[in-house]
């Protein structure tokens, strides 16, 4: 545990030095070439415009709404993603019927649909919020049909030939094998569903950190904008690291297994 905990500390000073080494080294360009704040702002603009905007409460006001939106599509389009995914997954026939018209509904370009989207249901916030469950998805989709058959079949066999229902077989075998993978599609889905609701609030909206980025760029803001970017950032890794945490409690024995290989 010493030496995990001592390459963490590691892991993590290197990351703070490479954060510092990168923003002196932007802020130096910007100074050193005379690069216009309209092109790129310097890290130090950038950051006064973050607390103005903080100060000033319309950042946070924004922050919420896209925030909201993101938590809503992302439990919409992964609890979605998981049904369907265990219905193809435990039927054959489903994969065959149902499975081909929803991969060809991934590949329509979410932004060329987002606009007809906001014409069904509005310029608030329920069209973002499709919008972004619409990317949250297959990622959970794909992941749990791929979970679901990673059990070995000589498992599967053995609960077969000792009577157990497919039920039984769902949830002591197939479930648990398909866990990691399910994680794997949620940190992903998170992920993808802050840009789910930048998108929808580019197309139309009233409110949010996309329309606020619209308006700024309109105004030439750049210095807001890239103060958005930052606060989409943050937003983007602490969910990542919210499933992160719940993974480990959820799917613990994989960092059992781990611990075990890294001590021997």
């Amino acid at each position: 545990m010493s030496m995990r905990s001592g390459r963490r500390r590691l892991e993590l000073s290197l990351s703070i030095v490479v954060f510092v080494v990168f923003v002196l080294g932007w802020e130096g360009a910007v100074r050193l070439f005379g690069i216009p704040a309209i092109i790129i702002p310097s890290p130090t603009a950038v950051m006064r415009a973050l607390a103005g905007g903080i100060q000033s409460g319309e950042l946070i006001t924004h922050f919420w709404v896209t925030f909201a939106e993101v938590l809503l599509g992302f439990v919409l389009g992964a609890g979605c993603g998981f049904v369907i995914g265990v219905l193809v997954g435990l039927f054959p026939l489903l994969e065959r019927t149902v499975y081909p018209y929803v991969v060809a509904f991934q590949t329509l370009p979410k932004v060329a649909i987002a606009p007809i989207i906001v014409i069904w249901f509005g310029y608030g916030m329920t069209s973002k919020v499709v919008i972004t469950a619409t990317i949250a998805f297959f990622p959970v989709l794909a992941n749990t049909i791929v979970g679901l058959r990673a059990v070995p079949r000589e498992q599967v066999e053995l609960m077969v030939a000792f009577t157990a229902s497919r039920w039984q077989i769902f949830l002591m075998a197939r479930l648990p094998q398909a866990l990691p993978y399910v994680f794997v599609g949620l940190d992903v889905a998170i992920v993808l569903s802050v840009i789910g609701a930048i998108v929808g609030e580019f197309v139309g909206a009233q409110a949010g950190l996309g329309y606020l980025i619209l308006q700024r760029n309109f105004n030439m803001d750049m210095a807001g904008v890239f103060a958005i970017l930052i606060i989409l950032s943050l937003m983007g890794i602490g969910l990542h690291l919210l499933v992160n945490a719940i993974q480990r409690r959820v799917v613990f024995w994989i960092d059992s297994a781990h611990d075990k290989v890294m001590g021997a």
